[in-house]
């Protein structure tokens, strides 16, 4: 593994880079004791089973298993090589690699993911560029300053123009050696059918840059200046970007976001940016479309607590309550914003101004019960009693989600005093509704985590070992730590673990220490290259062992290792004992009863 860097740098890289840190880029990450703890990226889990230790620069999910080190978390977070993993984290501590010019982050998944990065970048900072620093791009600056746009938005948005050409981009791509049947799939340019030449996809727009989670564009979204349509174009999908997983503003928006523990949700990125300037810094966009599971569960692993800001009109109201169940679904708590009927965020934030958007908009959002409870009286007329039934059995059923009596009792009171109807009626037809939906099994928010609570102890659900295979397994982490250890124990057991994966790592590790290693589980990890034992070994350098094991305790392991054999051999033999008295051959069955006694002997 990595045998084109020189071992000394990988070290180096390994040293100076904080796991922690490379890791909170992608996922909440909360202190319990020694280590820290989140919500799985690797599979879905609304309880947090994740955890990575600071002191070992070590990972380990108690959920799926898997594990390793930084170099491997960044592999399969990105499903890149170990080269380009090498490669990012030596940018982010200011590491020289010796190939750095032939290898660049995440180029290697196919030829074509690293041009399209390349060319993406390269056109944010030429659109960019075309904006501020150009008389082309004097109308479009003058338009972003009408509504509000400053330098420093522009900036730290990354905000350009497209001029009213048609080939602008297609002539700087190509210039710059990019083919552009390459850049047509990357959808930053589009292919004529008439004649094969190419055109550019985005004209006379603002151009706002699209990023990942971690801050490479990989789309672009364009608004047209003043009248047009469409109004807003966005790229297509590619190979790099995927809108399903897309948040717009995470890696801008994430450090609020964890000072907050919280995240502000938009529809587009020209809330996300008028939000921002109203130092609502913490929002992020699911780029106009219905927010999807994958969103939701990116959310979740960065914040808890969302609060919903979607525009207020019908589409917008509609569109808030499918999310608000998405999030749900995903373990967040919910809150909904209010605003006056007909404004986006960023209408209102012109309108009404900074101050009152937070105060008056972020301030009093809804709880997401009082949230639905107005969204079922939309259309309604209450004075019917047709329709005053309907509303109060649908009220009722969401009250019956509700996992807390607390808030269950409190809207069924409120309800009770609106409609003047007696609480006890109300709360009977509530309890006939909730046992319908147990029955039909459509209660699941009674088997949410109640809001993920961190303090909860992490417990791996697993069938308990036997006894010889638990001291394996202890052993084995008291090797990871110790020198002494290993020592002693490949001295007693050798490779006569009983289980054969165990005999593998035994042999990693003894062969580690022969080398003048110090004790490093990180190092260790780095030297394993098949991913199941990676698991394995990054699971027993996790497990909460004594480290002041004494030689007894040491001792008593061992012989536990050691003696299973024996038993399983002392087990067959009174095995064919029993054989033996069923066939009444009294001198065979005495002659086992005797081999017996001497094995149980001769057990250390």
């Amino acid at each position: 593994m990595g045998n084109r860097i020189p071992e000394e740098t990988i070290e180096e890289i390994r040293n100076k880079v904080d796991i922690v840190d490379v890791i909170s880029e992608y996922i909440q990450l909360k202190k319990q004791g020694r280590n820290y703890f989140g919500l799985c990226p690797f599979h879905g889990e609304k309880t947090p089973s994740f955890s990575v230790s600071a002191d070992k620069q070590i990972y380990h999910c108690f959920g799926c298993g898997a594990g390793g080190n930084v170099f491997s978390f960044l592999m399969n977070i990105e499903n890149c090589s170990f080269m380009e993993a090498a490669a990012t984290l030596a940018e982010k501590v200011h590491i020289n690699l010796p190939i750095q010019n032939e290898v660049s982050p995440f180029s290697e998944k196919s030829p074509d993911y690293a041009e399209m990065f390349r060319a993406h970048d390269l056109l944010q900072k030429f659109y960019h560029h075309l904006l501020v620093n150009t008389k082309e791009g004097t109308v479009a600056t003058k338009y972003l300053q009408q509504r509000g746009f400053t330098e420093e938005v522009i900036n730290r948005f990354k905000i350009g123009y497209a001029p009213n050409t048609w080939d602008v981009a297609s002539r700087f791509l190509e210039k710059r050696g990019f083919n552009l049947h390459e850049m047509a799939k990357a959808g930053l340019i589009v292919r004529k059918d008439s004649d094969g030449t190419y055109f550019d996809r985005f004209r006379d727009r603002i151009m706002f840059p699209i990023w990942d989670n971690q801050g490479r564009t990989i789309a672009f979204g364009g608004r047209i200046l003043y009248e047009g349509e469409p109004k807003y174009l966005n790229s297509p999908e590619t190979k790099i970007f995927n809108k399903s997983k897309t948040l717009y503003g995470l890696h801008l928006a994430r450090p609020e976001i964890r000072k907050k523990q919280q995240v502000i949700l938009f529809e587009g990125y020209v809330d996300v940016i008028a939000a921002h300037r109203a130092g609502v810094e913490n929002g992020v966009a699911s780029l106009g479309t219905s927010l999807t599971d994958e969103q939701a569960n990116i959310i979740r692993r960065n914040a808890e607590n969302v609060t919903i800001c979607y525009d207020s009109d019908s589409a917008g109201i509609n569109a808030a309550y499918r999310a608000a169940s998405v999030l749900t679904n995903a373990g967040c708590t919910v809150r909904v914003s209010k605003m006056p009927e007909g404004f986006d965020p960023d209408d209102y934030i012109r309108t009404y101004g900074y101050e009152s958007f937070q105060n008056n908009v972020i301030g009093t959002s809804l709880t997401l019960m009082a949230f639905k409870i107005e969204f079922l009286r939309r259309g309604k007329n209450l004075q019917d009693e047709g329709e005053l039934v309907a509303y109060i059995e649908e009220v009722l059923k969401e009250i019956s989600l509700l996992p807390k009596a607390v808030e269950r009792d409190r809207y069924l009171r409120a309800l009770s005093e609106e409609f003047s109807i007696s609480l006890d009626a109300l709360k009977s037809e509530q309890y006939q509704i909730y046992r319908k939906l147990r029955k039909n099994k459509d209660i699941s928010a009674f088997n949410r985590n109640n809001n993920n609570n961190y303090t909860k102890k992490i417990v791996a659900k697993k069938k308990l070992l036997p006894a010889y295979y638990n001291a394996e397994r202890i052993l084995l982490a008291h090797m990871l730590r110790s020198e002494d250890i290993t020592i002693k124990v490949k001295e007693q057991i050798g490779c006569s673990f009983n289980i054969d994966v165990h005999n593998a790592i035994a042999l990693f590790v003894y062969g580690y220490f022969e080398e003048g290693n110090a004790p490093d589980v990180g190092a260790i990890l780095q030297r394993i290259e098949d991913e199941q034992l990676r698991r394995i070994v990054s699971e027993l350098a996790m497990l909460n062992i004594n480290i002041n094991i004494s030689d007894e305790e040491l001792s008593d392991y061992i012989k536990q290792v050691l003696n299973y054999p024996k038993w399983l051999k002392i087990k067959d033999i009174e095995t064919e004992k029993l054989e033996a008295l069923k066939q009444q051959d009294i001198i065979t069955a005495a002659q086992l009863a005797k081999k017996i006694i001497e094995l149980k002997k001769n057990l250390k």
